[in-house]
């Protein structure tokens, strides 16, 4: 039932998919004026213009304020009450979320994430009124890179947590060949696995290819249309391609290129003229009515087509749209497609169960894998790369120049993470270091720096050097 069933004059201003808190009572107002869910859901309907759009993060943040003020509600304390009762409010759902009852311990991550939201919405709440505190201390902190400086608060009430590097969190290249070989149904010495009966071996492995290959989220790489795929090139390149990312899946919809490998556009472009061919010809496929009215597309191009007669842009279209795109041959334009020439979006399940296998069958060390591991990994993989031309460049000057030609290089306009800021979508190198921290950047650039430096005869030098000094204290 839809909002027609209401009893309003007109449609609400509440975006589709926003979740809604209702406290037991039901009622938003009482005696006393407005109930504290009134402000709670207001500042929820805000989220999509204050840096939020999406839906999955609306229902998180939703549920995160619903466990706190449930918890504040048993012990009598208001959402907006005093500072003094607050901060003994949250100093008791601390202890319960570590030391309480199992099921509602959180992990020190869960926990932080919840700190965050709860401090952000209580920072809206002060400024609109609604609250006179707040239960959160904030230090001081500042976050640089090169010239980039920013001034940040950060909440005391985080709990301290492990680096997150010391969990594996991208796959090495030895395990992204692995992956990618179970994907295929292959053993890992390349040879077909007999004792597994897959399905879609090539879609299945063409997409997560090109996951791997491009550094695409979840959403961006699911909702690719095939009318969006770039040309492949006329002949192999060890260039990589690039490949355009629609405003329309991208996160905040902001447009971008990222760049994929020849050889794994070309296995997406081998699925998309054979096996995907084959499942869209003919197609009598409708999306169900759950999803929405099909959209018939005819006069497709590579930037858009006649989506039920309006001329429209590839781009425009949203997540929830493109599934509902029927094809003028038959069968759905996204890319990838079921048996019968519907949208497949389900990749965790796919790619949970390659991971799950290989890890009962060839490689019990190896993680489950889900989408943003992949994007993880594009991430190390690109910058291992970066990092590397970008240090041989700096060593062959410094071997045949001198280290201040190395010095020009290295402050020059090139940086990797200025590349890779791009290519990930990240709106600041800020955040694209932030980003790197969790994966153990340190070591991609110290063991580049290493290779380099060896291959033009600087490392041994400095070793030597260091050694000499050390052997000199002894000495003494």
């Amino acid at each position: 039932m839809g909002w027609e069933s209401w009893v309003v004059e007109s449609r609400p201003v509440i975006p589709e998919g926003m979740p809604v808190l209702v406290d037991d009572e039901r009622r938003f107002a009482d005696d006393a004026g407005a109930r504290s869910t009134v402000a709670v859901n207001r500042w929820l309907r805000e989220l999509p213009s204050s840096g939020c759009p999406a839906p999955r993060s609306w229902r998180y943040y939703a549920q995160a304020l619903r466990s706190w003020m449930e918890f504040l509600g048993d012990h009598g304390v208001c959402v907006f009450d005093v500072r003094e009762r607050l901060k003994s409010a949250l100093g008791a759902y601390a202890e319960h979320r570590s030391c309480g009852p199992v099921e509602a311990r959180f992990e020190a991550t869960t926990w932080n994430q919840h700190m965050s939201i709860l401090g952000s919405f209580y920072r809206w709440a002060l400024a609109e009124g609604h609250a006179r505190a707040e239960p959160f201390t904030y230090r001081a902190a500042t976050v640089m890179f090169a010239d980039q400086r920013a001034a940040r608060q950060v909440n005391q009430a985080v709990r301290r947590a492990p680096k997150p590097h010391v969990t594996i969190r991208y796959l090495e290249g030895d395990f992204t060949a692995l992956f990618l070989k179970a994907l295929r149904g292959l053993r890992p010495d390349g040879t077909e696995d007999g004792d597994y009966r897959g399905r879609e071996l090539v879609r299945n492995a063409a997409v997560g290819h090109l996951a791997v290959a491009t550094g695409l989220r979840l959403q961006e790489f699911s909702h690719l249309l095939v009318h969006e795929i770039p040309p492949l090139p006329p002949r192999p390149t060890g260039l990589p391609v690039p490949f355009p990312v629609p405003a329309g899946v991208t996160k905040g919809g902001k447009p971008r290129t990222t760049w994929i490998s020849y050889e794994a556009l070309a296995e997406v472009w081998r699925y998309v003229e054979l096996e995907r061919a084959a499942a869209a010809e003919g197609s009598l496929w409708r999306p169900p009515a759950r999803v929405g009215e099909p959209l018939m597309v005819a006069e497709a191009d590579a930037r858009g087509g006649r989506v039920n007669g309006v001329r429209l842009r590839w781009d425009a279209l949203r997540p929830r749209e493109r599934v509902r795109l029927v094809a003028a041959d038959g069968g759905s334009c996204v890319l990838a497609l079921r048996g019968g020439g519907g949208p497949f979006t389900a990749w965790p399940t796919v790619f949970a169960r390659a991971s799950q296998r290989i890890q009962r069958r060839f490689e019990a060390r190896f993680p489950r894998v889900h989408p943003h591991r992949l994007r993880h990994t594009f991430a190390m993989h690109t910058l291992e790369r970066l990092v590397a031309g970008y240090y041989q460049q700096a060593a062959g000057m410094a071997a045949s120049t001198d280290a201040d030609a190395a010095l020009v290089l290295y402050v020059s306009k090139s940086d990797p993470l200025m590349v890779l800021r791009d290519l990930l979508g990240h709106s600041s190198v800020l955040t694209t270091e932030c980003y790197l921290r969790r994966l153990d950047m340190t070591r991609v650039y110290r063991d580049a720096y290493e290779r380099a430096g060896l291959e033009h005869g600087l490392i041994g030098d400095a070793e030597r050097e260091a050694a000499e000094e050390f052997d000199d204290a002894v000495e003494r």
